[in-house]
Order: structure tokens, then sequence, then C-alpha cells
């Protein structure tokens, strides 16, 4: 009964999201004729489609900074990723809009195909090109004083439960060329409500806890300890998702 109940909650999830998505396109699709001009306004939209889409169905955010955030400086927003849900967290998070960088297959899903055509920047990483295209547009981004949002583990994992896996070092080389701030986020138990898509287990209604942890500075790092700043950011995300999800 347990699991039924999980199933049925999962489809009236993507059915709230995909309503909220229908009553606010038309707005949507206006602003999307002027992405560059809208950009915030699209941003604010999708903020509050995705976070309505998740309160009807009893799903809700909590964050808690490590320390207080200027949002008016760009950043690079760097979370571990385990659940569909992690995409509304970050909009949660961030009181000014920003772009997400994802995986080309989001251009091809109703939902979030309209953002990635407009503010997001989709990664197609079979393709030279295309991640070059992208790296190009993300950096225009940030010179442009915008933050970007990465999940750097490049996916959600099929192990189960999930853990943190290794890291995709784009977004710490694009910080270090830019002089701009990482700041690593863990959300924490997204995945207890609904993991990855939800197909096998379902999901559930509950607060989704996020921890945003200190900006870390990038100026003493450079192309040549790239690598340091990735393992630091890495370690210190990894030190409290395991203290919040220890058995």
């Amino acid at each position: 009964m347990i699991r039924l109940l999980k199933k049925l909650h999962r489809h009236f999830y993507f059915a709230s999201v995909f309503l909220v998505f229908c009553l606010f396109f038309p707005l949507l699709w206006f602003y999307a004729k002027n992405p560059e001009k809208n950009y915030n306004k699209i941003g604010i939209l999708r903020k509050w489609m995705s976070l309505l889409g998740s309160y009807f169905v009893g799903i809700f955010y909590s964050v808690k900074l490590e320390e207080e955030i200027d949002w008016t400086k760009p950043f690079i927003l760097c979370a571990n990723h385990t659940s569909i849900l992690d995409i509304t967290a970050l909009t949660y998070i961030s009181p000014v809009p920003f772009s997400f960088i994802g995986k080309a297959e989001l251009l091809k899903n109703p939902v979030t195909r309209i953002f990635f055509k407009t503010i997001d920047i989709p990664v197609d990483r079979k393709s030279r090109m295309s991640s070059f295209r992208s790296f190009k547009k993300a950096n225009d981004r940030l010179q442009e004083g915008k933050s970007l949002a990465i999940f750097p583990e490049g996916k959600i994992d099929d192990v189960y439960p999930p853990t943190l896996h290794e890291f995709k070092s784009g977004a710490f080389r694009m910080a270090i060329d830019n002089n701009i701030p990482i700041i690593p986020i863990v959300i924490e138990n997204a995945w207890k409500i609904l993991w990855d898509d939800g197909r096998r287990l379902g999901s559930h209604p509950g607060i989704v806890h996020i921890q945003v942890l200190a900006p870390i500075n990038t100026e003493q790092y450079s192309e040549q300890n790239a690598e340091k700043l990735e393992d630091y950011v890495y370690n210190k995300m990894l030190s409290h998702w395991i203290l919040q999800n220890k058995s």
C-alpha cells in the first residue's frame, strides 16, 4: 500500500509541475521572445513555477547558510545531485536568477526546453564543439555578472542509497579563469523524498533540507593547481554529506 501511495504521489507531482507550467506558459513564451532583455523575469518565473509545482503536493524546502551571502555578486553554485528536486532546491536558495549548465537532453523535455533555449546552457558532452560553445557561453554569463549553477557530478548515479561521486573539472576551471567564488551546496535529503525521477521508488511529501556552505574564493588558484580547488570543494561537501546521511 505504501509503495502504491508513493507511486501515486509521483504522478501527482508531475501533474502539478505540468499544470503550473501550462498556467504560466503564455507569459513565459512572451518573455522568451527576448531572453536577453527578460533574463531576470524568466528566471523569477522559473523559480515560482518550480516551487509551486512542489508546494501543491506537499514538498517544501528549508535552507541553512554557513554565512551570509551577498547575492548581488556572481557565483558558481556547485551542488550534489540525487533528485530532480535539486533544480527546484537551487532556485529556492538564490534570491536572484541564474543560469543552469545541464545536459543537452533537457532540450527534449517539454518543461525544461524553453529555459535551456533562453537563459540556461545545454552541454552535449559527446561533442567537443558543443562543449566549447557551452563553455564560452558560460564564461560570457559570468563576465556579465550573472551566476551559474552546476551539478559537478554530471548526473544522478544509479546507486541507491546515493553518495557523492567524483566531480568533473569544468566548473572549477571556469571559476579560476574568471576569479569567481564557488558556493558549495549540499542538498541533504531530496533523495529520500524523490530519488532520481521517482520512477523506481515513487515520492512522498516532506521538507528538502539544504546546507549552503561558505563561498570559496578562487584567486589563490590557477590552471596549474585547479585540481586542488576541486578536491577542496569535494571534500568539504563530502564531509557534510556523510554527517547528515550517516546510518
